[in-house]
């Protein structure tokens, strides 16, 4: 706060001047006759000048004014972090930050606080993963999972609204996750007292893991660690991943051993598994030292539970061909095996064939007995003629008993569609736009085998499914039969890994030399501009499109231009398991993030505590579902364990939203979740997980008449000490931005005392005025006295008294 100087008397102000004016020309006049040297006298004559001065100055009654913190009226917070990072000290201490902190709020070093309590009502808080009022901070034994210092602020600024809170004294070491990046507008000055220095104490620690799936059949799934090893230089590091429910004795399913650099470089640990199984996986991932690690400052950050989800299947392919051929049977023999795909096929055994020759217009194919009856377009007008289909692998005697879908709740069901050797004039208008929304909104994928009969050869240019192809089949030119073509991956097709059949580049290099050539090619147009030409054939003169791929509105298509790719399993057993594996691999790749009817996801809420399962529930048509019914099932894997959970139960008939509580460790919480407001057929219910480890959840969704729509399932982990040990350093910076945006000051424990003294002048709700005068001191009275005693001292000094 500001202070000003005040005049009391202002009517003495112009006299005063006046006089001063008159006892300047006097002891000018004086001094200059009086003999001695100059600057004597010039010593003597300001000495007596300011004397005066100040005698006159009291005749105004000057006086200093400013505004201070009313005693008593204005709140102040004192917020002391219980988190288990307060367990932590540096290198070179000796006294945990904990100690520290007790030493200075109930310790020896308390006698900062009687100043605060004398100016302000001081309320006393410990916060970890929630705030808690304490009498006189006896309670501390940093034992929280987290700092959850943001969501305690808001707490303080919403309990204390409308009254005067001053200030909040947080005596931590900054370590908070839900503070990067907050809004912290509306919070009053914060002072945040740091704890620890910052020379980080030997530890490994699991900094961050993703989790990466590919279409990569021997190893789908990358699991990727970043390790931390601070003042481990030179050590071997061992980075072990077991199952959840493996036993204390069981051999890990993955192992790898890095040596620590001597730079602050983080360690970089890369698993690649096949799972044995589908769904919802965890494993557990665990990391040391060669050698003993109990000097380690934490060991809690040395081991976490990671999440696999790798569906639950099968995926239902609808292959459509024009003719029994090679392709169908190499492509439905590779997916036999594969639970997590099923081939459903619609073959055409034989075309449309006259049953009588009747005489009408040239090019027509309809019957001429129904010609003048009404506008009847060609798709509608009756046929004499019919071809023979042959449905496979499909789930009863309904299914595409029409020939292809006519419609969205027939089409939609399928999450793939595979086109191959056969003509544009086999799908009406309606099926062709029916597929193009099949990709672009429903978000499947879509792929064309080079047949005979496909691409330009099939008259697809200008057509919805023309539309969809990543390539151009105007100006496209004839087909390339008997061409020994041989087939090359791109430099985009490289980087894809369900473009390649083998682990390393040069070992794919030597598979594609020893390929059968091909002889048959669909000779297209450019790529599109959006898509990406992962394979080219070459007849040794120029280079032309094998595979071509690209997204196409929510969904994917690709083109496979070579026509005899089953070619490339001839030869021996060996081409034969590629042939099957490269099918799969492509088939994958083809279903891979295609949007399922009921989808299920789980999100870590920006306070770091909470987990939002998000539910998004479709009809047939993929249309948003309105008021359905949604059940969430919660339960800890292997290894976890859960005492209470916060839900958003749906309200029934005289009930309110409560709190789901399991009945003990490990229980299964149910929860049923709330239509979203922001989103129709979107429904969420929030989860607070009370361990660390690996938890699973189960949809299940209802329409509003009780019928199942569906279910589905995913999984997430919960490691609540993970950015409390993330750094085992102070975030100073943190602290520093923290109290800056809010008006206060960062402060070291040695300026607290010096601090309590000074913040009742700093800036309060509730102030009140003080003067203090400045001529009615002693001080003031000192100043007259020792300006005449010293001039008179110095006149005597050199004899001119």
């Amino acid at each position: 706060m500001t202070t000003s100087l005040e005049l009391a008397g202002r009517h003495w102000l112009w006299p005063s001047v006046a006089v001063f004016g008159v006892a300047l020309v006097f002891v000018a006049w004086s001094y200059t006759r009086t003999p001695g040297p100059r600057g004597l006298r010039l010593a003597c004559a300001l000495l007596k000048l300011l004397g005066i001065a100040a005698l006159l100055a009291c005749l105004a009654e000057p006086m200093w004014t400013g505004q201070r913190a009313k005693p008593g009226a204005n709140l102040l917070a004192l917020v002391a972090d219980n988190s288990l990072s307060m367990k932590l000290h540096g290198r070179g201490e000796t006294a945990t930050r904990g100690e520290m902190l007790t030493r200075l709020v109930v310790g020896e070093d308390s006698q900062w606080r009687a100043p605060l309590g004398e100016n302000f009502e001081v309320r006393n808080f410990l916060a970890d993963t929630r705030l808690v009022p304490t009498q006189e901070f006896r309670e501390l034994d940093f034992s929280g999972r987290s700092s959850a210092l943001g969501g305690a602020l808001k707490t303080i600024v919403e309990r204390y609204r409308g009254q005067p809170l001053a200030g909040v004294l947080l005596f931590t070491d900054g370590v908070a996750a839900d503070l990067e990046g907050a809004d912290l507008t509306g919070l009053p000055p914060v002072y945040p007292v740091v704890f620890g220095n910052d020379l980080p104490p030997r530890d490994l620690a699991i900094a961050s893991t993703a989790v990466t799936q590919t279409s990569f059949e021997d190893a789908p799934v990358t699991v990727q660690a970043d390790v931390a090893a601070v003042d481990c230089a030179g050590e071997e590091v061992i980075a072990r991943l077991f199952a959840i429910d493996a036993k204390p004795d069981a051999k890990p399913i993955a192992e790898q051993k890095l040596t620590a650099p001597h730079d602050s470089t983080k360690l970089v640990f890369r698993f690649q598994l096949r799972p044995e199984k589908s769904g919802v996986l965890f494993y557990r991932l665990r990391v040391s030292a060669k050698n003993n690690a109990a000097d380690e400052a934490t060991l809690a950050n040395n081991e976490t539970v990671v999440t696999v989800d790798r569906g639950t299947g099968p995926h239902r392919v609808l292959y459509v061909s024009g003719r029994p051929n090679w392709e169908y049977k190499f492509l439905q023999r590779a997916v036999t095996g594969d639970d997590q795909t099923q081939l459903v096929g619609l073959i055409r055994i034989a075309k449309r064939e006259p049953k009588f020759e009747f005489k009408g217009r040239a090019g027509e194919s309809s019957n001429p007995l129904f010609r003048g009856f009404g506008n009847q377009s060609k798709e509608e007008v009756e046929r004499y003629d019919q071809p023979v289909l042959v449905r496979l692998n499909t789930q009863d005697e309904f299914e595409l008993r029409d020939g292809f879908p006519k419609t969205e709740e027939e089409l939609f069901k399928y999450e793939a569609i595979v086109l191959d050797d056969l003509e544009a004039e086999f799908f009406t208008a309606e099926q062709m736009s029916l597929l193009q929304r099949f990709v672009s909104e429903r978000g499947g994928g879509f792929l064309m085998l080079g047949g005979m009969e496909s691409f330009a050869d099939g008259k697809f240019a200008r057509s919805a499914i023309g539309d969809l192809l990543p390539v151009y089949l105007q100006g496209a030119g004839s087909r390339e039969q008997g061409a020994e073509l041989r087939l090359r991956l791109t430099r985009e097709g490289w980087l894809q890994p369900w473009a390649r059949l083998r682990s390393s580049e040069a070992e794919e290099r030597a598979r594609l030399e020893e390929l059968p050539h091909f002889d048959a090619l669909n000779v297209s147009g450019s790529a599109k501009p959006a898509a990406t030409v992962v394979a080219t054939v070459t007849d040794g003169q120029h280079d032309f499109p094998a595979l071509v791929a690209q997204r196409f509105g929510r969904g994917r298509t690709a083109a496979l231009l070579i026509g005899d790719w089953w070619q490339s399993g001839l030869g021996d057993e060996a081409r034969q398991k590629d042939l099957g594996k490269a099918w799969r691999q492509l088939v994958r790749w083809l279903v891979a993030d295609v949007p399922a009817k009921i989808e299920l996801r789980a999100e870590p809420v920006a306070d770091a505590l909470s987990v939002r399962l998000q539910v998004r529930a479709r009809d047939a048509k993929f249309q948003a579902i309105d008021n359905a019914g949604v059940t969430l099932k919660v339960e800890p894997a292997s290894g976890a364990a859960t005492d209470g959970a916060v839900g958003t139960p749906r309200p029934t008939s005289g009930s309110k939203v409560g709190t789901a509580v399991p009945s003990g460790p490990g229980a299964a919480v149910t929860l049923t979740a709330e239509p979203s407001a922001s989103e129709p057929g979107v429904y969420e219910a929030t989860y607070i997980p009370r361990e660390n480890g690996g938890y699973r959840v189960d949809a299940t969704v209802t329409d509003e008449n009780g019928a199942a729509v569906g279910n589905a399932a995913t999984g997430w982990t919960t490691d609540l000490a993970a950015a409390e040990f993330q750094s085992l350093t102070p975030n100073r910076a943190l602290m520093e931005t923290l109290a800056q945006k809010t008006g206060g000051k960062v402060l070291t424990p040695e300026q607290l005392a010096a601090f309590a003294r000074e913040l009742p002048s700093q800036r309060a709700p509730v102030t009140e005025t003080w003067t203090q005068p400045l001529w009615h001191t002693p001080w003031m009275l000192a100043l007259v006295v020792g300006c005449f005693v010293g001039e008179w001292g110095l006149r005597r000094w050199r004899g001119l008294a």
